[in-house]
């Protein structure tokens, strides 16, 4: 139960940091002209839009499975996060017509940079401390909509220092030309992180198999038990279900040894298998097989 309180503080403090955030920043670029700060202004809506989904998520995914959700909830956190990377998207987009806009028909119009510079240094601060929270969280529980939620904020960050960066530089020289060229920079690092987010939700979605990585430490784990009592493997599967993880595999054993020993065997790969990737439900299958060689365990 404390780990569902802290994901659910985690994505509550999340929707109030981004809409303190958004607010500023949209002040902020009304008075002062700048494209820019508009930019990260839109930027930190879609974060709040994302935070908000990510509440609904993690309040979902931590309901116990159901008549109607035997598996349980845990792909509400992999929708959320597939809508989140599909609103950073969207956001790109929008900026990169905002700046192009401005830089044929508008790029002479002078930009005040006092009030946004210290906005853009708050938000800078702000964004630094919850998504650190956000990732704390998220890697206790392997929240997989906290992580993108997480990520949102993080490209934040470096947007809003790219954007505070240029309105020093903007300050110190006057060329004002560069608030709408530094807004095309911090779209494209927010469409790369909308890809991201979306390209690993969407395969969580679609029951795509884990990484190369994690399916080779389940097999490392199955082949240290091979000489010893077991013969082989087979029908490995493996997914993502927001917070956990699901596992199929069969396991061959030797023909005379006892169902205790297999399911003693079995247990204990299932518990090496939950410490290196987490929570995890595995579901193994025990198949006998002669095999001269084995010794009962």
């Amino acid at each position: 139960m404390e780990i569902v309180s802290q994901k659910k503080l985690a994505a509550g403090l999340s929707i109030a940091s981004n809409g303190i955030i958004i607010i500023l920043k949209f002040i902020a670029g009304t008075l002062s002209g700048s494209i820019s700060i508009i930019s990260e202004a839109i930027h930190s809506l879609s974060d709040f839009l994302a935070s908000i989904l990510t509440f609904f998520a993690v309040m979902r995914s931590s309901e116990p499975a159901d008549d109607n959700h035997p598996f349980g909830h845990g792909k509400y956190e992999d929708m959320s996060g597939f809508i989140e990377g599909g609103l950073i998207i969207f956001a790109a987009f929008f900026i990169i017509y905002e700046s192009i806009k401005k830089l044929v028909i508008g790029h002479s119009l002078e930009v005040e940079t006092t009030l946004g510079i210290a906005v853009m240094f708050f938000a800078v601060v702000a964004n630094y401390l919850v998504s650190a929270f956000l990732f704390h969280v998220a890697k206790k529980s392997n929240s997989v909509s906290l992580y993108a939620d997480a990520e949102h904020l993080r490209t934040d960050i470096y947007s809003s220092l790219g954007v505070l960066a240029g309105l020093v530089l903007i300050k110190l020289t006057g060329i004002y030309i560069l608030d709408p060229i530094i807004a095309l920079l911090v779209a494209l690092i927010i469409l790369k992180a909308g890809y991201t987010i979306s390209k690993e939700t969407l395969n969580n979605l679609l029951d795509g198999s884990l990484p190369c990585e994690d399916l080779k430490s389940i097999e490392e784990i199955i082949h240290s038990y091979k000489t010893d009592c077991t013969l082989d493997f087979k029908n490995l599967r493996a997914r993502r279900c927001g917070p956990s993880t699901d596992i199929e595999l069969t396991i061959l054993f030797p023909k005379d040894m006892t169902i205790e020993n297999c399911h003693n065997i079995c247990d204990e790969i299932e518990e090496l298998i939950s410490k290196k990737l987490g929570h995890a439900t595995i579901m193994i299958h025990a198949e006998p097989e002669t095999c001269e060689k084995c010794q009962k365990r």
